[in-house]
């Protein structure tokens, strides 16, 4: 028996969580990789703790093994644990100005929470996320358009709004050093 726990830093982490994963779900390479609309090689060296996986990539395998995006990017719970702001892990996107680092998954894992920075330039495209799933976000500087498809609002500091997850969404930085606070429900998860 191997021991897969991570070693090393953010990509390690993930390596181990997504071996766990997959394994709990009883899920082949190919059959996660077809589910997830990746190449088998690729999830192969994301196993393998190679590369720097992007949030869409990380985000497709977590909807194909119908988990959390949490459970691929959390790290083991303590009882006491602090996050400083320069030592979070960020998962960046490949199309937008955009990073996310988990904060902490909630209880039972049906509660993400993330601090999430945004620059101006590209907008943020989500695709669904599991069925159920709803965000809840407040801004904590500049300010940010979020929203579903056609529902976006103008957001600034101090403001919340809370949305259905399970339908295409953006977010958007209106002015640079945007970041909010994002709030992940699951359902059943």
């Amino acid at each position: 028996m191997t021991d897969s726990s991570p070693t090393g830093g953010p990509v390690d982490l993930i390596a181990a969580n997504l071996r766990a994963e997959r394994a709990r779900a009883d899920l082949s390479l190919s059959a996660v990789a077809r589910l997830a609309g990746i190449s088998k090689s690729t999830l192969s060296q994301l196993e393998a703790g190679q590369g720097n996986p992007s949030v869409e990539t990380l985000w497709a395998v977590a909807v194909a093994l119908e988990i959390p995006f949490a459970r691929l990017v959390a790290a083991p719970r303590n009882p006491l644990r602090v996050v400083r702001a320069g030592e979070r892990p960020a998962i960046r996107a490949e199309e937008s100005n955009y990073a996310a680092a988990l904060l902490a998954p909630g209880g039972h894992e049906r509660r993400d929470l993330y601090v999430v920075s945004l620059e101006p330039g590209s907008p943020r495209l989500s695709e669904p996320h599991t069925r159920g799933t709803v965000e809840h976000v407040v801004v904590s500087a500049g300010s940010v358009r979020i929203g579903p498809a056609g529902q976006q609002v103008d957001l600034l500091p101090g403001d919340y709004v809370t949305f259905a997850g399970d339908v295409a969404h953006t977010a958007e930085a209106l002015e640079p050093g945007s970041w909010i606070v994002l709030m992940m429900e699951h359902p059943g998860a």
